[in-house]
């Protein structure tokens, strides 16, 4: 996956290379999709919900450009495979779903293999984590119309935001760079993601 998948296409942070290979994503899907879990393309996981295709993990995990020891937000925990890989390099994650039963199989995921880093609930994630803001990266897995207010505010200065911007078919992934009170969005390519839902996203 690493070799043919990522590195090919431009993944060269050797902590996000690191743990793409660490984090075991057959885990993250369910038992008949395990053979599929490593091939370049998303798998569903129930609930209308999707597990993001390798690249896309990775490029949007590149595109925070974390060091070590951030703190970040991710908005749509999922399977629970984008907070793994973010627990690998980040000093905490805090990740937000809205579905009560994918929420539940990603903690026990989280469990199984000893990420205590990684705190999650039930909410709607438009608004985000405002009592463990400021964040220095969020991270939205889902497609919004535009970048919810909630999340820039909670974004640290310097910080960095990745999230898919446009209508429910297909959306822009945009990077969000806050520096010094100002905000430069820089596109990165386009991507199909389920809705984001919530007060500052899709209705349904």
């Amino acid at each position: 996956m690493v070799e043919e998948q990522l590195i090919p296409r431009g993944i060269n942070d050797p902590l996000v290379l690191e743990a793409m290979r660490t984090v075991p994503r057959h885990l993250f899907v369910e038992d008949a999709m395990a053979a599929r879990a490593y091939d370049d393309h998303p798998l569903p996981i129930g609930a209308a919900q999707t597990i993001s295709q390798p690249y896309i993990v990775a490029l949007m995990t590149q595109a925070l450009g974390l060091k070590g020891g951030e703190r970040v937000l991710e908005i749509g925990t999922g399977s629970g495979y984008q907070a793994a890989v973010l627990s690998r390099i980040c000093d905490r994650v805090y990740t937000i779903e809205r579905i009560d039963s994918l929420l539940g199989r990603a903690r026990r995921v989280f469990d199984k293999l000893h990420y205590h880093n990684i705190v999650s609930r039930i909410d709607d994630g438009t608004i985000g984590w405002p009592d463990e803001a400021p964040f220095d990266g969020i991270l939205v897995t889902a497609g919004g119309p535009k970048i919810p207010e909630p999340l820039l505010a909670q974004l640290a200065d310097p910080g960095r935001l990745v999230i898919p911007v446009g209508d429910q078919a297909v959306q822009e992934l945009q990077l969000v760079e806050k520096k010094d009170g100002e905000l430069t969005v820089h596109p990165l390519e386009y991507v199909r993601f389920v809705s984001l839902i919530g007060t500052h996203g899709w209705d349904s």
